[in-house]
């Protein structure tokens, strides 16, 4: 599913930063800059391709919930502000999310699954007494049934990810994006846009990298907060 949006915000920065972190999901598609809102109003007025709106709140000519309000019938809206006391109007608004700036990678990452639930399509899970045992994952016509413990990381490759097992690697037509949302939190981690690792099989973080048997597996600047909580929990 391709997802269409607006950015509308005064501030050029926030528009490289919002940009930056939607071109790191591949289902991502910018239509429009908009730097106030009545210009914003002009776009969705001759567009109805618009699914999202990233929207700041203290704009000129218009505040952010006034344009809201003018709006007969509105996309999914994230908001985007430094101000935190007007988050409560914003739900009542029927917002999406509301995110303070600055925010992270992963922060707006979870604000789109939020408007745009993506749930497992493709691999078929097993279950034995509440953990993951065994799984199917999809490589060309067929589908190859692997144990999870035997799993060390995913690769992206392209439209397809490299499954490194213990003893072989396999390559599955599925893609880090959408193969993150099929996998238990509880035994993997993304630590990079390309690489989702198996928890149990981490041996050591050196700097900016995890030691899997004898893989080194880079860590993404955008995801160093997920890596921090292993330290944490």
């Amino acid at each position: 599913m391709t997802i269409n949006y607006i950015i509308v915000d005064d501030e050029h920065i926030a528009h490289d930063i919002i940009k930056k972190y939607c071109d790191m999901l591949p289902n991502m598609n910018l239509l429009k800059d908009c730097y106030d809102a009545i210009e914003a109003l002009d776009f969705l007025n001759t567009s109805a391709e618009v699914d999202l709106i990233f929207l700041d709140l203290n704009m000129p000519k218009l505040k952010g919930f006034q344009f809201l309000r003018t709006l007969p019938k509105k996309p999914k809206v994230i908001v985007t502000t430094a101000y935190q006391e007007f988050a409560l109007e914003g739900y009542e608004l029927d917002i999406v999310d509301y995110l303070l700036k600055p925010f992270s990678f992963e922060r707006l990452l979870k604000a789109v699954n939020k408007a745009f639930p993506q749930p497992p399509e493709k691999s078929t899970i097993q279950q034995k007494k509440g953990k993951i045992q065994r799984m199917f994952l999809r490589s060309d016509k067929k589908h190859i049934q692997v144990a999870v413990d035997d799993i060390l990381y995913f690769e992206a490759s392209g439209n397809y990810t490299k499954v490194v097992l213990k003893e072989e690697t396999i390559t599955i037509r599925e893609t880090i994006a959408n193969l993150i949302y099929q996998l238990p939190e509880s035994d993997f981690m993304q630590v990079h846009r390309s690489f989702i690792v198996a928890l149990n099989h981490i041996r050591s973080i050196e700097g900016n990298q995890i030691i899997i048997a004898d893989h080194k597996i880079p860590v993404g600047k955008f995801y160093k907060e997920n890596v921090i909580r292993l330290f944490n929990d």
